[in-house]
């Protein structure tokens, strides 16, 4: 075992190292270690001052005063740091199998006050209701076996985008103007192809997939996807789509646009899956749990989009339409839309779909045991420094667990004893 701790904390070193050449600057060599050893290190509180205690408890003043100017005022390239991070997990990611989605998601930091960067009221996931927090996009790669985010960026709310004064006191670049979460995504993804990442199938919650542009969007970038909708969404059922535009007699202006009558019309998610026969529906289990297989009933057919196609001159083209149906619900509880291969078996859809849930365990993790959630400063720079470090760490933890033998913990990681009565500032208790 010693011999193993010995060959992770080199390994540890290693790689420090590779994240502070992409930082462009000698001089912040020794703050990364700092940091992300104290991300590492256990503690319950991952705010720079508790994590200067625990790394260097004879000097707490110093060591925070570096960690701080590192992480909230520094000028290094979060974007450079980020891309390092993530092709070192994987290396070791496809060492188990390719990447099978790319995952679009959201995940919500509650923040009390108003001051910190972007935090409004807004829906928070962390709550499951509207709350104060603050919201980031990402994007995350992600097989079978491990999952690593790519990239990372705040939601800037519009009265945030618009309010000049709060964005002088937060540093918000000028650059930045208000972007929607699914533009931010999009936005996201450009630069990942920019890049040559192997591409695979995107998937996202309804939150993105009712988007009609952001679906739009990735078909365009030629990317398939499996995206979740609501049960609002309106769909052609199978065998159908809009009539032809009427026929031009010779009067007025020719037109283009398709049709739709009382009689032949599209339904909406909701009305579509009860009207599918009893013997499409099959239960399906697409992966083992901590209590058991998790497994449902489901349903797929083929279908057409339906929204505003009246202002179209085409037909759109033919998607997958997978519903889940749980038993012992009165109706349907799930619907996506996936334009992965008509081949593609419902087994399959199905576990392309749910594959979404590896991205909710990684930022659970980070937020718990990384800190993600707990950077006290309020500045754009400082916000995503802290979060792109969290993942940093994050992404040397899930290469060492795709190691043959990973190390629980990492036993190298070891802080020297806090002086007595430390009080980290803003602490209940002593530390």
């Amino acid at each position: 075992m010693a011999k193993h701790d010995a060959s992770a904390a080199s390994r540890f070193e290693e790689y420090v190292k590779r994240i502070a050449t992409a930082l462009n600057h000698a001089d912040r060599l020794e703050p990364l270690r700092a940091y992300l050893t104290g991300l590492l290190l256990p503690g319950d509180r991952k705010s720079v001052e508790p994590m200067a205690a625990r790394v260097d408890p004879k000097r707490v003043s110093s060591r925070h005063q570096s960690m701080h100017h590192f992480v909230a005022c520094a000028p290094w390239d979060s974007q450079a740091a980020l891309a390092v991070a993530r092709d070192y997990a994987l290396a070791q990611m496809e060492r188990h199998a390719p990447i099978a989605v790319w995952v679009i998601d959201d995940t919500g930091i509650p923040k009390k006050g108003s001051h910190s960067v972007g935090v409004a009221r807004q829906y928070c996931g962390a709550s499951g209701k509207k709350d104060n927090c603050q919201v980031v996009v990402t994007v995350s790669l992600a097989n079978t076996t491990m999952s690593v985010p790519c990239a990372y960026r705040l939601y800037l709310p519009e009265n945030w985008a618009r309010d000049n004064k709060r964005r002088r006191e937060a540093g918000i670049p000028k650059a930045i103007a208000f972007t929607t979460k699914w533009e931010i995504a999009l936005n996201a993804l450009d630069s990942l192809l920019a890049e040559d990442i192997p591409r695979a199938p995107v998937v996202a919650d309804a939150g993105y997939g009712v988007v009609t542009t952001f679906r739009e969007g990735l078909t365009k970038r030629s990317l398939s996807y499996a995206v979740g909708i609501s049960a609002e969404t309106s769909l052609w059922p199978p065998g159908m789509e809009p009539l032809a535009p009427k026929r031009w007699k010779g009067h007025g202006r020719p037109t283009k646009n398709l049709r739709r009558t009382a009689r032949h019309h599209p339904l909406n998610a909701r009305e579509l899956a009860l009207k599918l026969p009893q013997k499409s529906w099959r239960t399906v289990r697409w992966r083992e749990g901590t209590k058991g297989a998790m497994q449902s009933r489901f349903a797929a057919a083929v279908v057409r989009p339906a929204h505003n196609d009246a202002t179209l001159s085409a037909p759109r083209d033919p998607e997958w339409f997978l519903v889940e149906w749980p038993s012992g619900e009165k109706e349907p509880t799930k619907y996506w839309l996936s334009t992965v291969p008509q081949h593609t078996s419902l087994d399959d859809l199905v576990r392309l779909a749910k594959l979404r849930w590896r991205i909710e365990r990684d930022y659970e993790e980070m937020k718990s045991e990384l800190g993600l959630d707990q950077y006290e400063g309020r500045n754009w720079l400082g916000f995503h420094h802290h979060g792109v470090l969290c993942i940093t760490a994050y992404a040397f933890l899930a290469a060492e667990r795709a190691r043959l033998s990973p190390p629980e913990p990492l036993a190298f990681l070891k802080s020297p004893r806090v002086p007595q009565g430390f009080k980290p500032r803003g602490a209940p208790v002593a530390s």
